[in-house]
């Protein structure tokens, strides 16, 4: 009973140190180097989010995590989730109403369900952007921020959007495969930033000083661009450009194009967008 209780400990101690060193933005050549530059740039969680912060936040310390992994109480996620983490999920809710909002508008017709889709994306960019804000005025880092974040901008810029596109008529097999290929490039390129943030050149303050390919936030340019249509009532039978292979199994509206395009500029490693 004692080595097994020694074992578990010592794989908790092993699991945290794991996950503090996978939350440096050093790597080890820079720790071992400039001792004094880890004085006043400690190592710290990056958001995914288009709005990181200039002035960084401190990384959570050891005890934290150890807190975090054998807190065994009821409801104990709950109770080790910060301000900013219940901020995070309001922007995946708003990701998914927009969705259920696209459904509506595809049961009903009625064009103020997919309005409602477009506000709530908007919603999501606001929380978004609100959750980096909350945890600077507490100068408090997550533990589960960036996963939280990186999941939530998923829903709300990658799947809400093509799910809008497809309620307003982008409805063919291969409009469906374009879009799909769109999301899966989201998906990825938050995948990677989660494993690259460490390793991009940063500046005097410690943020990246850019973005490998577009963010996923600049999937908002598609939902105004949906919102113009729907405005327009340019939607379903009368998208612009219409379509190629018309009336074949391959037909698709030459807009779709555009979603492929997007995607492929997301997971772009030579394309690198400037941090504002």
């Amino acid at each position: 009973m004692a080595s097994d209780s020694s074992a578990q400990a010592s794989g908790f101690k092993k699991l945290s140190e794991s996950a503090i060193i996978s939350d440096s933005e050093f790597d080890t050549d820079e720790l071992s180097t400039h001792p004094e530059e880890i004085k006043s740039h400690p190592p710290i969680r990056r958001s995914s989010s288009l709005f990181s912060l200039k002035d960084e936040l401190p990384r959570p310390d050891q005890k934290e995590y150890t807190a975090f992994i054998e807190d065994n109480r009821h409801f104990s996620l709950i109770r080790n989730l910060h301000m900013a983490d219940f901020i995070t999920l309001l922007n995946g809710f708003s990701g998914f109403y927009s969705i259920i909002s696209c459904l509506r508008y595809t049961l009903t017709g009625k064009s103020h369900y997919v309005q409602r889709a477009h506000f709530f994306i908007c919603l999501g960019l606001f929380f978004d952007f609100f959750d980096g804000r909350v945890a600077r005025l507490r100068n408090k880092a997550s533990l589960m921020g960036q996963e939280l974040d990186s999941l939530a901008d998923l829903i709300s810029f990658g799947v809400s959007p093509a799910t809008i596109a497809f309620a307003i008529g982008f409805q063919s097999t291969v409009d469906v495969l374009l879009l799909t290929f769109w999301v899966l490039c989201g998906l990825t390129r938050l995948a990677r930033f989660n494993i690259t943030a460490q390793v991009i050149p940063k500046d005097e303050h410690g943020k990246s000083k850019y973005f490998e390919g577009f963010p996923i936030p600049t999937n908002l340019a598609w939902v105004f661009f949906f919102a113009f249509l729907v405005y327009k009532d340019w939607i379903e039978d009368q998208i612009p450009l219409g379509y190629l292979f018309k009336d074949t199994a391959f037909e698709f509206h030459i807009i779709s194009i555009g979603f492929a395009l997007q995607g492929c500029a997301e997971i772009s490693k030579s394309l690198r967008i400037p941090k504002p």
